[in-house]
């Protein structure tokens, strides 16, 4: 397992890239379903990690929900602040670890978007969860974005492909060691004639897996979704949203 990767992997290309390759349409039906899925509204406290370049915290927060976003990368929480001064909008952006949430039963919602889970080991993996858990009042929402499930990844498994965007030529190399139950991926990004290698792995949890990390840190799944439409999860989705909530005290 690659340690600590995504400490060095989130800067320069790799941010343009994904500003590149994320549409204004998907962040806006990305946005249409958080909301409707958490159920929050104006004035309600929403918890956005890691949270990028705050695409979605923005977009929720324009709709009048308090935003907080939690992301370790400097990079794109500088570029989260000078875009939601520019909105005239106050969101309390965080450059923190996604484990290190200090917040104790104070958030409406949270949510994870962007396959962002899963780059840690399994017992740091569930501390994330259980930092989110904690951070959320009772019976309140969180969504997990899950693409990376091995019953989405599995199936449709290529161990090569290549794309260009944006004038950005992106190789990939994948790998999938079953041991471990990871994907170990290596990047190539060619900008401008210049090249850069960037490796990276992430857990493959199963669903049943996935369910029982969320059920550990007191998060029980209510709905899981295959797309942003909202169809219900099955083999060879290409996507999974699952929608837990957080245990009510007896």
């Amino acid at each position: 397992m690659q340690t600590g990767w995504w400490e060095n992997f989130f800067h320069g290309v790799a941010l343009d890239f994904w500003r590149a390759v994320v549409s204004d349409d998907q962040t806006r039906e990305e946005a249409d379903f958080i909301q409707r899925q958490l159920r929050v509204s104006d004035g309600d406290r929403v918890l956005d990690v890691p949270c990028g370049n705050g695409r979605l915290a923005i977009r929720i927060a324009r709709r009048g929900c308090k935003l907080t976003g939690v992301d370790l990368a400097s990079e794109f929480i500088a570029e989260a602040k000078l875009l939601s001064q520019d909105s005239d909008l106050d969101i309390d952006w965080q450059e923190s670890d996604m484990r290190a949430l200090p917040w104790r039963g104070e958030f409406d919602g949270a949510f994870c978007f962007g396959n962002s889970f899963g780059y840690l080991d399994d017992e740091a993996n569930g501390d994330f969860l259980q930092a989110v858990s904690q951070t959320l009042k009772p019976g309140s929402s969180f969504i997990l974005d899950a693409p990376a499930v091995a019953e989405c990844i599995l199936p449709n498994f290529q161990p090569q492909h290549a794309m260009e965007i944006a004038g950005i030529a992106v190789s990939i190399e994948q790998r999938y060691d079953h041991e471990q139950g990871r994907m170990f991926n290596d990047f190539t990004f060619t900008q401008n004639g210049i090249t850069d290698q960037r490796p990276t792995s992430q857990r493959i949890y199963t669903y049943h897996e996935l369910v029982e990390l969320l059920q550990t840190a007191g998060l029980k799944v209510v709905a899981a979704f295959g797309s942003l439409d909202e169809e219900p999860f099955k083999l060879g989705s290409q996507r999974l949203l699952l929608v837990a909530t957080k245990s009510v005290p007896d």
